[in-house]
């Protein structure tokens, strides 16, 4: 389970040192093989390979002549790159897909419990913005009646 928002630096060769405090279960659930894509929020999403494979066999099970779907294909599937962590645990972030999330030096790493969101520090505070704006956030319609 993969909680908390840290905030992170790019290196100079576009790595990112993943947290101490996820590195060991990383190297338990998936031997640091990792699976980096875009996500329409304009974020990047960063999940252990066996998670991501169901993932990705229901996109692809998905109808490609229908527009949304190979939209959601085209953009899931297609900017997914296997990555790994190195012995210092670091993964190595591609050109395509910092451009893709517009990251810069520094980022948002976040937890969303089987996997990661990766934000640039401006579209991290934007979304949080919107999110605590008074209007800005409707619960969805099965968390209805829901409380924290």
């Amino acid at each position: 389970m993969f909680r908390g928002a840290t905030s992170l630096s790019l290196d100079a060769k576009s790595r990112l040192a993943v947290p101490t405090k996820h590195r060991e279960a990383l190297q338990l659930e998936c031997a640091g093989n990792l699976v980096l894509t875009a996500h329409p929020h304009r974020c990047l999403l960063l999940y252990p390979q066996p998670a991501w494979e169901p993932i990705q066999a229901k996109m692809m099970a998905l109808s490609s002549f229908d527009k949304q779907s190979s939209a959601l294909q085209r953009l899931l599937v297609g900017f997914a790159e296997d990555i790994s962590m190195d012995s210092a645990g670091r993964l190595l972030v591609s050109p395509v897909l910092r451009d893709f999330a517009g990251l810069d030096k520094e980022v948002m790493l976040v937890g969303q419990g089987s996997h990661f969101e990766l934000w640039s520090i401006a579209a991290w505070r934007a979304q949080l913005e919107q999110v605590m704006q008074d209007d800005g956030f409707a619960m969805p319609a099965e968390l209805e009646g829901f409380s924290l």
